[in-house]
């Protein structure tokens, strides 16, 4: 008879999400979200074929002319590649909200697309580029180093299958509660990796040091996706709307930078934003509690700036010893 009930169930179950057949979608939104999921596709290919030219050993073989910078490496390409796909993923879900075409369908999309660009692609050309690194230095596919380097890339992309699963299943539809992230978003991951390829092929290939540090590096940025650390917005935060003239020329002064020399300004953008949410959640989760009470005070007031709050006039409230906080049991 149970069995019965389960069958049952599982017919009405199936007939219920037969009649939510999709029926229209948005083009222009879904268009750019399947160029956020062909770009971290190309970088895939493209690090594949730079694997393939550094065995035959032939350095002119492994570079190219290319839309970019002038002459440059296939793995250099790869990281630039992972780069589009985040100025896609970025215009993606403006676009739909300017055209009030949003839908769980495009939010499904985009997270499917940004494991390939921001997951697969940055994994895989890190293993890539150091396959090549070590094979040129005598360890083969069999040796422990090289092993250790297959289970980082894997970790960093199980981190970012984690970290796009849990924003579909938290993400609210509401643009105000977009102002900051729990975790390090997984472009400003992929960036990090992306970042330190491209300078290493590009400007510092004596400089052997990055390549060693990048499965530490790719460790540690997987643990800060799946953390609780809350990343700011920096689009909705710092770029939208009206905001102060010292903001014009912080970004006329990055643009500089970004101009003068891109490969280290990435490096220097990527890691400076994966790092200081992180520094900020460590004074205040480990310095502040053994500071003096006067000083611990302070700071707790000024953690404002660690988790930016939905609504701009917010604010802390500090319960004095022995009076209850006038919010306790509020929801």
């Amino acid at each position: 008879m149970s069995r019965q009930k389960t069958e049952a169930a599982g017919r009405r179950l199936f007939r219920r999400v037969h009649r939510q057949r999709l029926k229209y979608i948005t083009i222009l939104p879904s268009l750019v979200t399947i160029l956020n999921g062909v770009c971290g596709f190309t970088a895939i290919v493209f690090a594949g074929k730079g694997a393939e030219l550094s065995v035959k050993a032939t350095s002119a073989g492994s570079q190219m002319h290319f839309l970019t910078f002038g002459p440059t490496t296939y793995f250099a390409l790869a990281g630039y590649m992972i780069l589009v796909a985040m100025i896609a993923d970025m215009l993606d879900g403006r676009l739909a909200r300017k055209v009030k075409s949003t839908s769980s369908f495009g939010g499904q999309l985009d997270s499917l697309c940004d494991v390939v660009s921001f997951g697969v692609a940055p994994a895989f050309l890190m293993l890539k580029t150091l396959e090549n690194h070590l094979s040129s230095i005598g360890f083969g596919d069999g040796s422990f180093v090289h092993r250790s380097v297959w289970l980082a890339a894997a970790a960093y992309m199980s981190c970012a299958a984690i970290r796009l699963a849990r924003f579909n299943v938290e993400n609210e539809e509401d643009e105000s509660a977009h102002m900051s992230f729990m975790g390090l978003p997984s472009p400003g991951a992929a960036g990090v990796i992306a970042s330190l390829v491209i300078l290493h092929q590009e400007k510092l290939q004596t400089l052997n040091a990055i390549l060693y540090i990048l499965p530490f590096v790719a460790l540690g940025i997987s643990i800060l996706m799946v953390s609780r650390i809350r990343y700011p917005h920096l689009l909705n935060q710092y770029l939208r709307g009206k905001k102060p003239f010292g903001y014009l020329i912080r970004v006329l002064l990055l643009l500089a930078f970004v101009w003068w020399n891109i490969q280290v300004a990435l490096v220097v953008i990527f890691c400076g934003f994966a790092g200081i949410s992180f520094t900020k959640w460590l004074y205040f989760r480990v310095l502040v509690p053994h500071l003096p009470a006067k000083w611990r005070l302070r700071s707790v007031r000024n953690e404002g700036d660690l988790v930016p709050a939905a609504q701009p006039d917010s604010t802390v409230v500090v319960a004095e010893p022995g009076r209850a906080d006038p919010k306790a049991g509020r929801a």
